[in-house]
This record gives structure tokens, C-alpha cells and sequence, in this order.
């Protein structure tokens, strides 16, 4: 541990369960969500959507029984500036313009004064087609019988390649193979996606809306508007929930919105309601996963050759990043000398898939601690055993050849997490019970580690700035582009600067998510707020003290009133009081982006997970009957958030195993409701027994690591590995519904056991 970890002096709100900063506005329903907010005289907005996966536009009719003159109709040919949607990469446009890759894909925008018209105005309009074969999965993708995006149907790929790899299988004591697959899954947040939108030839465009990432809309407002960035502002409302699903897509939304308002003269507001929200938004990436892996006579690893595929939908939206994740995790864990992992997302015409808590992540973890099982079941080790002879340590490098710097202790994280779950005496009672009870209970564990913030040199190249800044009526504000929704954001961040001025938590506040009014400090993604941005916070308020005792006369020691009668006479001074500060990467990080080695993330986060299930063999139903989460994320900032959020993400990770499939239908999403689109509820979701072990992260805001994503990450596996224990029949795909179970218990045949006990 760093010596700057382990002086960090005593705090006083960093640590403590304080009041959330919008909770009672949320309680008492003061908060003001998009939907709530309205403007004299404001339209609103519809889509009209394909109806096929792919073809071209041969016309469009409007029904005569319509007066079309009180509506206001946006085509591509109404776009000022491009027809792209600003992402990674802008192959997505912003209307489709003679051709249509997905259903759901926009064609026309209407606005009228009277929603409800709206629905009758879309039904009314006709669109002929001229339909071209499309592609429906990763091996029809593959096989490029038909090409659909550039030359190869290629989004993105890598390759990632550590020591000798082929020099491995002729003398390997055992090799395993294993090809694993997870399907698509929604976000469900609890608001869906909306947005409002201003236009004036003076001022430009503004636009309020439900969102992540303000900067990320500002982007692709500038390209598709064509205005300088002064022309542009975007302004974030009380946003209901996101996970990833209000990254990209309102940049779509906004622009949309934003379109209808320029050509109507009017404000414009644009919800979706749920079914086109589950229809016509990213998901979760499916992937498939082949795993090939040599073992010495111990159980050591030798070497891995994992083959990861994605289906990235019918644009590249973030593709490339989420693929780049799973490329990162595929190897879990575990110390192993040779590595290939070749890696590649796919386009298809389903609609575009895009960011989801842990994005990539979850998918390759799923395949890599599936894989761990079905490896110990082959050479007859014990699961538990098998992991604990290949975890990482400090000063063993990792699949990128990163050296493990910081302290690891995945070793007590496993010995917690079997105490905690009384493990091993469970698990023989399990087997004992199960000869002859129909219903078969299980135990199965994950271990994963979580990189926190972007990869490489991503915050590198983000050159994020943040700080704080003071008010004449005495307030402290919080400076970022970095929003809340739902996850603490604004709690965890004025703790941050209460802590680090020694102010009372009541003293400081944030800023609006406004991009008029607030520096770019990055997006709100990739578990960096409290690590990285915390960071910067932590240095923008001791830069600001030392400036007060340098310029203004502030004391070592001090009173609240005395630190904001020393920014008075600063302000009347010097003007405003602020601090802003850029990002710094911590020492020793260095990342090749071509051959993928290095520093891959300047911090993990840790976990071993246990699932307990159980398994009807009558009615073929499995159950997750109680949980242990255990983990270390750095320092913990908020004890009451930092549980949520890995209740939050058990209870997403128990959807993505057991209950959430996505079924497509020639690319459409044929059960977009929540009727039929099933997600754990109170019932399903068991006992979560969260534990944290701390480890701070001396670059990290008050020594944190990331934590958002991390529990999604492990539910999954551990639950499939539960049912394996349970059953005996290993199922390698998720969702992982009673139709599944039955194929393969009705017709199960003698496969290896684990070793007893």
C-alpha cells in the first residue's frame, strides 16, 4: 500500500451514510423529470419508424384524410449540417435518407400541437419498400454471404497476445474447451427516454433532457445542426435511471427533437413511451464466446485461446469500446503465461446495441468463470481449489502484462465469501439432500476483477477538467459534466469537497448538469465518477485552499465562516472563486493501443461472488434463493449508496441469468413490453449479503475505485455454476429460462462430477 494511502487523515463525511442531495426533492416528488417540465405553446414530436430489418425506401405516402398543414414534418432533407449521429465512429444517421438498415430505424419526424394526433399521424404514413436480405446473427455475419457494413460486416476487432500460445498444446497436461453465449438484455430503467428542445437563429439550439453524458449530445448536436459549440447547449433533467442506456441514444433523441423545433418555430417534446422504448433503443451486446485452455498436472494454467464475437446491431454506436472491455476481462482473474485473445464485433440488422452496465464485461466474466467450472470438473479439482491456484497477486502481471502494483487479496475475498455463505458445509448437505429430493439445491462462486475508468490511454485523451467554485450567497459548487441518476453522484462528489475544505456537508452543492455553465470533465460511464473525478475534485479543493491562504489570509485552522469570508475578499479581489484542475494519470501508466499491453485501467476493483439456487425438477424452474457479494472497491465514500449499487447490480445480474430474453423476430423485438419482457421483481430477487474489504486507491477520490459496474459482472456465472452444481448438467447460455432446463434435464446423460468435498 502507498504511503499517501495509509497517512490519509481520519474523515469526517467521506465514509459516512450522509442524506442524498436530491433524495427528499425525489421523496416528496418536488424533482422535476422530463416529461414533467412544459413550455407555452410546446409540440411534441413522433417517429416514424421501418417496418424491415433492411431495404430501400421506395416511397413514402401520406394519407389524404389528414390536413398534413398542421403538422410539421422533419426529413433527412431538413438536417442543416450532417446526417450522422457523432459517436466513436458516425456511421449512424441521423434519419435514414433512401435506405433502412434495422427495423425501428427513424425515416420522418412529426410534430402537433396535440399528442395524441401525433399517433394517428404516424399510423397514416405509408412507407414502400424495396426489401434486401438481412442478416440475423453473428454467424450470418460472419459468412458475408451478404455484406451490410463496409466490406467485411466488420465493426471492430482486436487481438490480444501475451508469451507463446500454440507452443503450449503438444505438452499440456490437459486442455479444456468450452464455447459459451449470453443474448441481449434491456436496460428498464425506471424513466424512459425524453428530451425538449429550443431552437432561435440567434442562440441556436438548447435542449433538456433524460441523459448521461451532456458533452456526448453537445457533440453530435454541433454535426448535425452545423454550430459552433456556443450555439449549443444541453441541459440535463432529473434523470430516472440510465445503466448505460442514456449514453448514446439521447444524442439521437436530442437531435431529433431539436430538428422538429428549428422547422416549426416552436418548443418541442419528444418521450417515448415504453413499448417504442424497448424497441427502438441500444441493448446489451449478445455475445459467443470460445474458450480452448491448457493446464499443467496441478491445475495451473498454461495458456488461453479465447475467440470473443459480438453482435454489434446495425451501427457501430460503441461497439468498439464494449468489445474492447470484454477483450480486457476475457482472461478473468488468474495468472497465466500465454494468452491469444482475438476479438471481433459484428453487424447485423437488429437494432444497434450499445452501452449496459459493464459493458462487454459481463459477457466475457460469464464465459471465463463458466469455463473455470467446467475445467475443474474435467480434472476432477474442486472449483473453489482450481481458482485459488491461478489468482493473480501483487507482482504478477496480468493478461496485458500489467503488474499488479496495488495489493490484491482475492485470496481473503474467497475465504470471506465461503465463511460467509457456509460454503462448504452447504454444499455437502446439498449433495446429500439432492439423491432424493426433486428439488435440487446448488452453490456455485465467480471471482472477476473490474477495471475502473476508460481503458489505456482513455482518460488520458479525455483531458477531463472539473473543479469547484463559490457563490456570493456562501455555497460551495461542485463543477462537472459528470450527472446523477439514480447512483449517488451528487452525494459521493459533495462529500468529496465538504470533506477536503472542511466544510459541512450542507455547504456544498453541485451545479447543474448545464454544458452553458459547467467545464467537461468526461461522461458519466466506465465506474469513473468517484475514482477519477472524485480525484479531481479532491485536488481542485485543496488547490482552492491553498490559494484562500496565499491570496485571501485564511488560516491552517478555520471556521466555515471564516472560509467564505476569506473567498469574499478573494472575490472582491480577484473576482470569481474557482478552482479547476485537469486530469493526471497516476505514475507508471503506460498503454500501446496497437498491441494491446500495458496499463490497461490504473485501478481494479475485486469480487468473489456465491449464489445458492435451487432447481425444480418438476415444474423445471430455477431460483436463486440467497446471495453473497464480496468485495473490495477502494475506499468506500458512502456505506448506504455503495450497498445499493451492488444490490442494484445482483438484482440486474439475476435478470440477465434467469428471466430477461430479448426475442427477436426478422430483427424486431417482438415482446416489447413488460408484460411479456420479464424482469426479477421483489419476489425474485433473494437476500443479498453485501461485504466490502477496503484497499484505497491513493489516486483515486479519497482512495475509491470504481463500483457502479463491478456487480453485474458476477451474478451470472455464479448462478449457472450454481445449477451445475445442483443438477450436474452444465448450461452455457443465458438467459437460462424453464424451456431451457427441461431440454437438457429431460434428456440428461452421465457427464464429470466435481470432486466431493
Amino acid at each position: 500500500m502507498s504511503n499517501a494511502a495509509k497517512t490519509r487523515p481520519q474523515t469526517r463525511i467521506v465514509g459516512a451514510p450522509v442524506p442524498r442531495k436530491e433524495g427528499i426533492d425525489k421523496l416528496v416528488g418536488r424533482a422535476q423529470y422530463v416529461d414533467d417540465l412544459t413550455r407555452e405553446g410546446m409540440w411534441y414530436g413522433a417517429t416514424v419508424r421501418s417496418t424491415i430489418p433492411r431495404g430501400n425506401i421506395r416511397s413514402i405516402t401520406f394519407d389524404p384524410h389528414i390536413d398534413w398543414n398542421e403538422f410539421t414534418v422533419v426529413t433527412a432533407k431538413d438536417i442543416p449540417g450532417k446526417n450522422h449521429i457523432e459517436l466513436i465512429v458516425a456511421d449512424q444517421p441521423c434519419l435514414a435518407d433512401g435506405r433502412v438498415n434495422h427495423c425501428e430505424e427513424p425515416i420522418l419526424l412529426l410534430a402537433h400541437p396535440d399528442r395524441h394526433k401525433l399517433l394517428e399521424a404516424v399510423a397514416a404514413i405509408k412507407v414502400d419498400y424495396d426489401p434486401l436480405p438481412a442478416v440475423f446473427s453473428i454467424e450470418e455475419s460472419e459468412a458475408q454471404k451478404e455484406i451490410i457494413l463496409g466490406e467485411d460486416n466488420l465493426i471492430k476487432s482486436f487481438t490480444l497476445e501475451k508469451g507463446d500460445v500454440d507452443s503450449v498444446w503438444a505438452t499440456a497436461a490437459h486442455i479444456v474447451e468450452g464455447e459459451y453465449r449470453t443474448g441481449p438484455q434491456e436496460h428498464l430503467y425506471i424513466e424512459n427516454n425524453g428530451m425538449i428542445a429550443e431552437w432561435s437563429a440567434g442562440d441556436g439550439i438548447t435542449v433538456w433532457g433524460s441523459l448521461q453524458c451532456p458533452f456526448y449530445v453537445h457533440k453530435a448536436l454541433r454535426a448535425v445542426f452545423d454550430l459552433p459549440d456556443e450555439k449549443v447547449r444541453v441541459i440535463q433533467t432529473e434523470t430516472g435511471g440510465a445503466f448505460g442506456g442514456k449514453e448514446d441514444y439521447p444524442s439521437i433523441l436530442a437531435s431529433h427533437a431539436g430538428l422538429l423545433a428549428m422547422k416549426s418555430g416552436r418548443t418541442v417534446k419528444m418521450v417515448y413511451d415504453r413499448m417504442e422504448d424497448l424497441a427502438a433503443t441500444t441493448k446489451r451486446h449478445p455475445s459467443r464466446v470460445r474458450h480452448r485452455t491448457a493446464l499443467d498436472k496441478d491445475g495451473k494454467l498454461l495458456a488461453m485461446e479465447i475467440d470473443l464475437a459480438t453482435d454489434g446491431g446495425a451501427y457501430s454506436t460503441l461497439s468498439a469500446t464494449v468489445l474492447s472491455r470484454a477483450t480486457l476481462h476475457a482472461c478473468g482473474p488468474y495468472v497465466c503465461p500465454n494468452v491469444r485473445v482475438r476479438s471481433r464485433a459484428w453487424a447485423t440488422n437488429h437494432v444497434p446495441y450499445g452501452a449496459f452496465r459493464g459493458f462487454g464485461a459481463p459477457q466475457a466474466i460469464f464465459a471465463m468463470e463458466r469455463h473455470m467450472d467446467e475445467i475443474a470438473a474435467a480434472l476432477h479439482l474442486e472449483p473453489v481449489e482450481l481458482r485459488r491456484r491461478n489468482f493473480l497477486h501483487q507482482g504478477n502481471r496480468n493478461a496485458t502484462d500489467q503488474l499488479m502494483r496495488e495489493p490484491v487479496m482475492l485470496d481473503k475475498l474467497l475465504d470471506r465469501a465461503l465463511a460467509e455463505s457456509d460454503y462448504p458445509a452447504k454444499r455437502a448437505r446439498f449433495a446429500r439432500e439432492n439423491q432424493t429430493n426433486p428439488l435440487k439445491r446448488g452453490l456455485g462462486i465467480a471471482a472477476f476483477y473490474h477495471g475502473s475508468g476508460f481503458t489505456g490511454s482513455g482518460e488520458l485523451y479525455l483531458n477531463s477538467l472539473a473543479g469547484i467554485d463559490v457563490t456570493a450567497d456562501d455555497k460551495v459548487r461542485v463543477l462537472v459534466s459528470n450527472t446523477e441518476f439514480g447512483q449517488g453522484t451528487n452525494t459521493i462528489l459533495t462529500q468529496i469537497a465538504a470533506e477536503a475544505l472542511n466544510l459541512d456537508f450542507s455547504d456544498v452543492t453541485m451545479a447543474p448538469a448545464d454544458t452553458a455553465h459547467i467545464p467537461n470533465s468526461g461522461p458519466t460511464v466506465a465506474s469513473r465518477t468517484s475514482m477519477v473525478v472524485g480525484r479531481i475534485i479532491e485536488r481542485a479543493s485543496l488547490q482552492l485552499l491553498a490559494l484562500l491562504r496565499e491570496r485571501a489570509g485564511l488560516g491552517e485552522q478555520y471556521p466555515r465562516e471564516e472560509f467564505f469570508a476569506a473567498c469574499n475578499r478573494y472575490r472582491a479581489a480577484h473576482g470569481k472563486v474557482e478552482s479547476l484542475c485537469r486530469y493526471e494519470a497516476p505514475p507508471g501508466i503506460q498503454w500501446d493501443d496497437a498491441t494491446y499491453h500495458g496499463e490497461a485501467y490504473g485501478a481494479y476493483a475485486w469480487a468473489v461472488y456465491v449464489a445458492q439456487v435451487a432447481v425444480d425438477t418438476v415444474t423445471y424452474s430455477a431460483e436463486v434463493e440467497d446471495f453473497w457479494a464480496v468485495q473490495e472497491v477502494g475506499r468506500v465514500l458512502h456505506p448506504v449508496l455503495a450497498m445499493g449499487q451492488i444490490e442494484g447490480g445482483v438484482a440486474q445480474g439475476i435478470g440477465f441469468a434467469l428471466y430477461e430474453k430479448v426475442v427477436l423476430e426478422n430483427g424486431r423485438m417482438a415482446n416489447n413490453q413488460m408484460t411479456n419482457y420479464i424482469m426479477p421483481t421483489a419476489e425474485d430477487v433473494p437476500p443479498i449479503h453485501v461485504v466490502f474489504e477496503e484497499i484505497p486507491f491513493c489516486y483515486g477520490g479519497y482512495g475509491a475505485k470504481g463500483i457502479g459496474e463491478l456487480p453485474h459482472d458476477g451474478p451470472a456465472p455464479a448462478i449457472l455454476n450454481a445449477i451445475r452444481d445442483a443438477t450436474g448438467v452444465p448450461f452455457n447460455a443465458i438467459p437460462l429460462l424453464p424451456e431451457d432446463l427441461f431440454a437438457a434435464l429431460a434428456a440428461r446423460e452421465p457427464i464429470a462430477e466435481p470432486a466431493a468435498l
